[in-house]
């Protein structure tokens, strides 16, 4: 989720989308000797890394004490402690998965519309053909419009906004430049909707995610899930097919009726899939790492867009994806390494504002992460060193056993076996043994089904 943040109701909308749609409900023991610390990568700044007290090997998984301790051992008061444990806590569903787990997952039901969507999209564009589709592209962005009796008709009940004098379309600055693509990983197929215009972006995200209300989307957010879309057009395809299956008895009352018995089927009409945009990630620019403008859009792009999957895996999976510092390490890892072949630390730290430590400041991506209610300034800089340690540690870790260029399958392993940790766990100087049992465990616990690769169904323009 890079950049969530400020508007605390765009942060909301990364879950439920399009929740509150009215009628549809929303989606809604002892061992060997201690290890010494490790020492950072070359490419991190040594200046940012904790001088560690020493805290005794820790077994896997550690228990709240010890966690305790490793935050003691980065100085944080009683107080920071409890806020820390609570915040850092991994409630990543694992107990909910019958494993081992076939990767990659099969596809949600809505691809398979939005498969449509795409072949029709590479005749007509996609903005057409998604405006005939998606409700909320027939009106602009304005205030309060989503509390008029228009609006709420359209997006609530599904009426016809042939004729309703609010509906006058969604000015995007330059639509021919959208690009529909139906994405294939390892979390199953996904439909993402890339928008090369930050304006558009912006609209996109504000039609989809806030009902068309004009939210302050971040410069730095660049990406947006969208999850629970109550997609009307799917509703009116199961009517129709419903009609000729009932013929004589498919009037009105008939179907409500019917659409009574289809509510509790979420699967059937709600949709998820991801907006993107390719402005530079998380706001920095290219020449910090040496590329140029096209080169670091291009790279941007796939960071942005691994990062989104990374999420959109956990969620299929674990059953969680949320504004929290573990998803976003997490998720940031994959983009990284989709777009460098490696895992790039000082890449890691840029993004999260923690490479001029101890200045992170409120521009930092990681300030967007503090909370609800918000970590303490002792508690929040706490966080930024045990997640300094902690990039340091996996990118070792990620060194020592993911060759270069990374393939998919070692990098997704490396993920899944830190969603079972704890920043904590990450950050304290056990974490390459620590790291190391996770990784042994998810060897048993994935199987990765080689597939012919489809690569990705596209429709719309590629920049010049």
């Amino acid at each position: 989720m890079t950049g969530r943040s400020a508007a605390s109701r765009l942060g909301r909308s990364r879950l439920c989308g399009c929740a509150g749609l009215g009628l549809l409900p929303p989606e809604n023991s002892s061992g060997p000797n201690p290890i010494s610390p490790p020492r950072p990568p070359a490419h991190l700044p040594t200046d940012n890394q904790l001088v560690f007290s020493w805290v005794p090997r820790h077994d896997w998984p550690m228990n709240e004490g010890e966690r305790a301790q490793v935050l003691a051992s980065f100085a944080a008061q009683p107080d920071e402690i409890a806020e820390l444990l609570r915040y850092n806590a991994n409630d990543f569903r694992h107990d909910l998965v019958t494993y081992p787990v076939g990767l990659p997952l099969v596809s949600e039901a809505h691809v398979a519309v939005w498969e449509t969507y795409a072949a029709e999209a590479r005749q007509r564009g996609p903005f057409p053909v998604l405006a005939d589709a998606l409700t909320q592209l027939h009106f602009p962005i304005r205030e309060g419009l989503s509390q008029t009796d228009e609006y709420r008709d359209a997006t609530l009940r599904g009426c016809a906004v042939a004729g309703l004098s609010s509906a006058t379309g969604l000015p995007l600055v330059d639509p021919d430049r959208l690009e529909l693509r139906i994405h294939h990983g390892l979390a199953g197929s996904v439909p993402v909707l890339i928008a090369r215009n930050r304006a558009d972006f912006r609209q996109l995200v504000q039609a989809l995610t806030a009902r068309n209300e004009p939210v302050t989307v971040p410069d730095s957010m660049g990406a947006c899930i969208v999850a629970g879309y109550n997609n009307w057009d799917r509703i009116r395809r199961i009517r129709r097919q419903w009609e000729r299956t009932q013929p004589g008895s498919s009037g009105e009352l008939e179907w409500r009726d019917e659409f009574r018995r289809l509510i509790p089927q979420k699967e059937r009409y709600q949709d998820r899939f991801i907006i993107l945009s390719n402005s530079p990630y998380s706001g920095v620019p290219g020449e910090t790492f040496g590329f140029g403008e096209q080169e670091w859009a291009a790279l941007s792009l796939t960071i942005r867009l691994e990062h989104e999957c990374a999420h959109y895996l956990t969620r299929r999976l674990l059953s969680r994806m949320k504004n929290n510092t573990l998803d976003e390490l997490i998720a940031d890892y994959c983009g990284i390494v989709a777009a460098a072949g490696e895992y790039r630390g000082d890449w890691a730290l840029e993004f999260l504002g923690l490479s001029r430590l101890p200045d992170c400041g409120t521009s930092g991506r990681l300030y967007n992460y503090r909370g609800e209610p918000p970590l303490s300034d002792g508690a929040f800089r706490v966080l930024q060193a045990l997640v300094t340690s902690a990039v340091s540690n996996i990118e070792q870790f990620h060194a020592r056993h993911v060759p270069k260029p990374a393939p998919p399958k070692l990098s997704t392993r490396l993920a899944l076996a830190i969603t079972r940790l704890t920043i904590e766990e990450l950050a304290c100087p056990d974490a390459q043994e620590i790291l190391e049992r996770t990784w042994e465990r998810t060897e048993k616990d994935y199987v990765f089904v080689e597939k012919k690769s489809r690569g990705a169904s596209t429709s719309g323009h590629e920049p010049a």
